[in-house]
């Protein structure tokens, strides 16, 4: 039999299995065509099926209008880092920063190359410990977008809600927590993603973005930076991950059948509370760093009370087949990340261990 651990990765992180079986079982030969997926020219008549079929699952489970463009990009969530601000943001406007993490900062740091950007709050001197409230958000009445990050992989926190920005549309970064719960998409004029996290494996970029934002972008643009260009091939202006958009399509298809947004998300709570709970009953044994109003559904870092205890933590996790929990070479300590593909059996498993390990060594 197959060994399986449970794998608290941040990213590439945890597949379903039924998805996992599925792509081996069509690897050789996938629908009768006697080739893989990964042989076939993205000209073909599967590609395009398979390709139009993602673009119609990612709607109807995020529930958007035809008003938005499902785009299937290359590059990581980074290459959109600067993407956005060429083709979005006009020379005479400004665009407003959350910075709530490492990958805020790092989306408004390619942003100042490209144009005027203005933060509207930096929580780094509190250590990305919260989000800001809205009254402490400062945006621009000449913003083109907002900038956020919905969910902090290294930190922990996460928008439970999306800020009120007058309309002014927001830019959203949900690379970790896309697909894990519904979206108001009121505001919402473009969200993008790298698959590796929520998705599938890594290689894809999913980018959906609102038709009225793509109607200006520069003709000075190269083809392959255009949101324009790559819509109006419907992601095939030059051959795409395609094999890496199959396995998101399969992703899709599990979370729809496991019964959408709104189910995962009650799988996700449930999943989430199992660590919290242990870090809040442990007497300070283990520490959380997110303040708990704003703690993440996907990530969870906490530290111990000293490196050594945290390593001897991760070794013995380790040998219980708990892996990935190392914390983010940045912050240090332990980081669980518990993805759509993490199941609860995992998570109380990990919530066990946890308690074991406290008695043992307080």
């Amino acid at each position: 039999m197959t060994k399986r651990v449970y794998n608290f990765s941040a990213g590439p992180a945890t597949l379903p299995e039924e998805v996992l079986n599925k792509v081996q079982g069509e690897l050789l030969d996938y629908k009768g065509h006697g080739m893989s997926v990964m042989e076939m020219s993205h000209r073909s008549e599967p590609i395009k099926s398979i390709v139009d079929e993602t673009e119609s699952l990612v709607k109807e489970l995020l529930n958007i209008s035809d008003k938005y463009k499902v785009l299937f990009m290359q590059g990581g969530a980074s290459s959109q880092f600067y993407m956005i601000p060429q083709n979005i943001l006009k020379p005479d406007q400004t665009a407003s920063y959350i910075l709530t993490g490492s990958f805020a900062k790092k989306a408004y740091e390619e942003a100042v190359k490209i144009g005027n950007i203005k933060v509207a709050a930096d929580m780094k001197a509190e250590k990305y410990t919260r989000l800001p409230n809205e009254n402490e958000l400062d945006f621009d009445s000449n913003n083109a977008y907002i900038h956020l990050t919905t969910n902090n992989t290294i930190y922990g926190t996460q928008w439970g809600s999306m800020p009120e920005t007058s309309g002014i549309p927001i830019a959203a970064d949900m690379s970790s927590d896309i697909m894990s719960r519904p979206i108001d998409m009121t505001n919402i004029g473009i969200i993008y993603a790298g698959a590796q996290k929520n998705l599938g494996p890594a290689g894809v970029t999913l980018v959906v973005i609102r038709k009225d934002l793509m109607e200006n972008v520069p003709e000075s643009l190269p083809n392959m930076n255009r949101y324009d260009v790559i819509a109006e091939a419907d992601s095939l202006f030059n051959t795409p991950p395609v094999f890496a958009i199959y396995v998101m399509k399969l992703v899709l298809e599990w979370i729809k059948n496991m019964g959408g947004l709104n189910k995962i998300h009650e799988i996700n709570k449930e999943k989430a509370n199992y660590i919290y709970e242990v870090i809040d009953e442990s007497d300070g044994f283990y520490k959380g760093h997110a303040k708990k109003e704003d703690r993440s559904l996907m990530n969870v870092p906490f530290r111990l009370k000293d490196e050594d205890l945290e390593k001897r933590f991760l070794q013995e996790a380790e040998k219980n087949e708990l892996v990935g929990l190392k914390g983010h070479r940045s912050v240090g300590g332990i980081r669980a990340s518990i993805y759509n593909a993490m199941p609860v059996e995992g998570c109380k498993a990990l919530a066990e261990f946890m308690k074991d390990f406290c008695q043992k060594n307080k």
